[in-house]
């Protein structure tokens, strides 16, 4: 263990870690040194999250029933326009700092904006107040126009420094309403570019969010096949989006159960949820949820609350049915071939992290099943045929999940007979693939440290002795030879390539769980190659994950708080714990050095832990598999090209 508050002499002599060590790092400097911290990363999916975190402030004018439209334009250069017809920034000075506007601070300030309170909008998506601030320390060049009371004001800024002070352009007699015109900073996001399909989608999709707005769209980067110009705007909302989205598909109910409930008439309280669902034999299910116009893609407690209103009212109506075997109907087979849509807008909602990806405000489970119960008991009572047919769908459903468990606890026993291997599966004891996890492990050492640490029912474990084979880099001859790939695939219980099959596979969850150093991170680009070309169908359906355990443990007395990387080590530091004493930093050399206590707090308890799915996020088809065959295939030169084009904007690593 490393104490980094008490060095010793020789490393003292080599570097001395005083005050004069501490940095304090002025907003936008933070923002910029730690993007990731903000906007996910410095990805294709982070560049447009900084376009939608723009187009969520005006959705929040116009939810709040101030702003009719909201245009947004792609530009040649590359810059982006979101513009609105709402009130526009405030631009009076700010009491905190009558030397600056409040349109200065809204842009320059990290928690500064006007959602904290709730007395300007009831509801809204911007909460933490480093939307725009953000946006702006990630731009070169970021202009801001301001139409209120009559008066056009004007203000530039680059990489979050104002440019010159808030300027009255003149007149506006008849504009309202705020337009923010940025560019991306290279510096930061390298020769990625903002895409007109993506854009266009993110357009499209706030319209159908919110009725009541008109949303404009335009573009002068043509890709062939976005339009260079549209108007939104659909009054029937999600039934709207969900109609557009099963055209022509067959389905089980001839209208869909669609509807809106105000929490205020139900619960007393600001807000509403907003729901379309229907299923169908032609395509997998899905559920698309929202909170205050947010996309919310690994869903939330929103989500729970929508299903549960979903099978509460299909196992009661089976029930009046005398249909006994709709008891056995599951959320897993409400998600089969159900397809739905559901948005709600909360006051104050909690997200997990700055992008928003998951809500985790309690109170929306309660209501939005509580708002959709009732309209989903009186709909199926009104509409006994389309009831009638869903029911026997998901009746099927459940018996075939059922068939499918029922050959999985034989194919287990016979699979765990089988199974000798050098790489030393330690296999849960739960019967079904339900709730279950594999957990792909560096070495005997962290397989110790796991195997006391993980629960015995669901969580198994398979140690892996170095790194695998790359997939990519070898001749396929040596794919069936290899001693590591037969053992991980006689433990997943599926074959290779063609000859995978998803309801094959005995784990619910693939989670990689390597050291936090490079090493670690090699062999889990191995595997992800492995897993991407060979069994791609695991990761569009959500079974693979990667671990994510702390390089630092921080004690201060009674105090403990882990952090994932030096940046939150120095945020903790800054701040201090609330205990008493000096604080004590360790650093985890890898998981073999974390004891079963550390391991299962930090790692392996889903409780406490933190994992991060795999996806696949390519507007292109194929574009990912081109870069994986680009850095991880049999030609160095293509992996010394995209080196030498992205050196420059790798942040120097402290391993």
């Amino acid at each position: 263990m490393n104490d980094l508050l008490s060095p010793s002499p020789a490393s003292a002599s080599a570097s001395a870690y005083d005050a004069s060590a501490i940095q304090v790092l002025e907003d936008m400097e933070h923002v910029r040194l730690r993007p990731g911290m903000y906007i996910g990363g410095k990805d294709d999916r982070a560049l447009h999250h900084m376009v939608a975190e723009i187009i969520d402030n005006s959705m929040d004018e116009a939810v709040a029933g101030h702003a009719t439209w909201i245009e947004v334009e792609l530009h040649e250069n590359g810059h982006v326009s979101v513009r609105d017809n709402g009130r526009g920034i405030p631009v009076d000075p700010h009491p905190r700092d009558p030397s600056k506007s409040a349109l200065e601070i809204i842009f320059c300030t990290l928690n500064a904006g006007g959602k904290f309170s709730g007395d300007s909008y009831q509801t809204s998506g911007g909460l933490h107040g480093v939307g725009s601030s953000v946006v702006n320390a990630l731009s070169d060049h970021l202009s801001v126009e301001v139409a209120r009371n009559r008066e056009l004001y004007r203000m530039a800024f680059s990489r979050g420094v104002p440019q010159g002070p808030l300027e009255k352009v003149g007149a506006a007699p008849n504009r309202r309403g705020t337009s923010v015109t940025f560019h991306p900073d290279p510096e930061i996001f390298g020769s990625l570019t903002l895409k007109p399909a993506r854009l266009f989608r993110m357009a499209r999709s706030k319209a159908y969010l919110f009725s009541g707005v008109e949303i404009r769209w335009k573009t002068a980067i043509s890709d062939g096949e976005t339009p260079q110009e549209a108007t939104f705007k659909f009054p029937g909302g999600l039934a709207d989006y969900l109609a557009e989205t099963l055209a022509g598909a067959t389905t089980y109910a001839e209208r869909p159960f669609a509807g809106a409930v105000e929490f205020r008439e139900k619960f007393g309280v600001p807000g509403k949820v907003e729901w379309a669902i229907n299923w169908t034999p032609a395509r997998d299910g899905f559920l698309h949820s929202y909170c205050n116009t947010v996309p919310t893609p690994e869903g939330g407690t929103h989500e729970a609350g929508f299903w549960a209103a979903i099978l509460k009212g299909i196992k009661a109506y089976g029930e009046l049915a005398n249909n006994r075997k709709a008891a056995q109907i599951t959320r897993e087979d409400l998600v089969s071939g159900g397809c739905a849509l559901v948005s709600c807008f909360i006051r104050e909602p909690e997200f997990v992290g700055q992008t928003k990806d998951r809500l985790a405000t309690t109170e929306a489970a309660r209501m939005v099943e509580g708002a959709v119960r009732d309209h989903f008991d009186n709909w199926l009572a009104a509409d006994t045929k389309s009831a009638g047919a869903i029911l026997d769908f998901l009746v099927l459903r459940a018996e075939e999940r059922l068939r499918r468990r029922q050959e999985k606890e034989t194919a287990r026993k016979t699979a765990t007979k089988k199974l000798r291997l050098p790489g030393k599966l330690v296999d849960c004891t739960a019967s079904s693939r339900e709730g279950t996890e594999l957990f792909i492990v560096e070495g005997d050492s962290a397989g110790g440290s796991a195997k006391m640490a993980r629960d015995r029912r669901t969580q198994a474990l398979l140690p892996l002795r170095g790194k695998i084979l790359n997939v990519l880099g070898a001749a396929s001859s040596k794919l069936g030879s290899n001693q590591e790939i037969n053992d991980l695939t006689q433990a997943l219980g599926v074959g290779l390539g063609a000859k995978f099959n998803l309801d094959d596979l005995r784990y619910d969850k693939i989670i990689i769980m390597t050291d936090a150093d490079v090493d670690g991170a090699h062999i889990a680009s191995l595997l992800m190659t492995f897993f991407f070309t060979q069994m791609r169908p695991m990761i569009d359906a959500g079974h693979l994950y990667l671990a994510c355990p702390p390089l630092y443990r921080l004690t201060q007395g009674a105090k403990r708080i882990y952090c994932l990387d030096e940046a939150e080590r120095d945020l903790w530091l800054e701040k201090g714990l609330g205990g008493k004493g000096r604080i004590d930093v360790s650093r985890f050399k890898g998981l073999g050095e974390m004891d079963a206590k550390d391991l299962k707090e930090t790692t392996m308890d889903p409780a406490s832990r933190k994992l991060i799915r795999v996806t696949i996020d390519e507007d292109e088809p194929g574009e990912t598999h081109d870069l994986v065959e680009r850095l991880m295939g049999k030609k160095p030169e293509l992996r010394f090209q995209y080196i030498s084009e992205n050196a420059r904007f790798v942040e120097e690593l402290d391993v």
